[in-house]
């Protein structure tokens, strides 16, 4: 199969955020040690932002990920600063988006890309795990949005990295699911607050990608293995941060509350 130099993150930067400044939460990559170990979501982002012009604020709970994919914005030729924070800590939110607008001189771009799934069935699932599960995939995005609306400047852009779990049954982790479901209706409440100052709140919904959290699911989801892709591949990282740049650049002006499927046809062909 012939990949893209946009899947395969190779392609130059066209300019389509020239100017802005966006702050990445979960900017990092989970550790891998396989000698071929992707790139994550988040990194991808904040690497491609910066490859598209804009100033970049890497936000993470592991200093070594922020400092490094900080490093890679840089080498992209612009402004990037790291920043880290455990955003289930309502503190932490609001430093974190004090930081980020410090460093960077303003801020008018927020990606939330955190989220993790764990449990088996609903008897695998405690109580405990539940609700640290809502804190990381839910709270934490409603306490950055919270943090961030005040000061984020007038026509900027929200965008909340959700999960195709949310659209139908089969993880098995139904508290990630569930978790997933529910940014629906905070990014649909954050659209609302935010139009009345141009700025738009939606969310990219990736299918199954090839990050390192997601080689760690398919190891310990069989489900996930036995999927057959129609495109007959996985995402990239970077398929995902091409989406999210579309909704954080002008080219999305007019898309509010909204969510764009990033799935190859799972779930609708297939």
């Amino acid at each position: 199969m012939t990949l893209t130099p946009e899947t395969l993150g190779t392609a130059p930067g066209r300019g389509r955020l020239a100017g802005r400044r966006v702050v990445v939460v979960g900017a990092g990559t989970r550790a891998c040690d396989e000698d071929d170990a992707p790139i994550g979501n988040g990194r991808a982002i904040a690497v491609l932002c910066a490859r598209e012009g804009a100033d970049v604020a890497c936000v993470d709970v592991d200093p070594e990920a922020a400092h490094r994919t900080s490093d890679m914005c840089e080498h992209e030729g612009v402004t990037a600063v790291s920043v880290v924070a455990d955003v289930r800590d309502a503190d932490d939110c609001e430093r974190l988006v004090a930081e980020a607008r410090a460093g960077l001189g303003g801020l008018d771009g927020v990606v939330a890309n955190v989220g993790f799934g764990a449990g088996q069935g609903l008897e695998g699932t405690t109580p405990e795990l539940w609700d640290d599960l809502f804190a990381l995939n839910v709270r934490s995005h409603f306490l950055v949005a919270r943090a961030a609306m005040p000061v984020l400047d007038d026509g900027g852009s929200m965008v909340f990295i959700g999960s195709a779990a949310s659209l139908r049954a089969g993880t098995r982790f139904p508290a990630y699911d569930a978790s997933k479901a529910a940014l629906f209706g905070v990014c649909r409440h954050v659209a609302l607050e935010g139009a009345p100052r141009g700025i738009r709140a939606n969310q990219v919904i990736p299918g199954p990608v090839d990050t390192p959290l997601g080689r760690y699911g398919s190891a310990h989801v069989k489900s996930r293995s036995q999927i057959q892709f129609p495109l007959g591949r996985q995402a990239t990282g970077w398929d995902i941060a091409y989406a999210t740049v579309f909704m954080l650049s002008g080219e999305a002006s007019y898309i509010t509350g909204e969510s764009l499927v990033v799935a190859g046809g799972l779930g609708q062909i297939r």
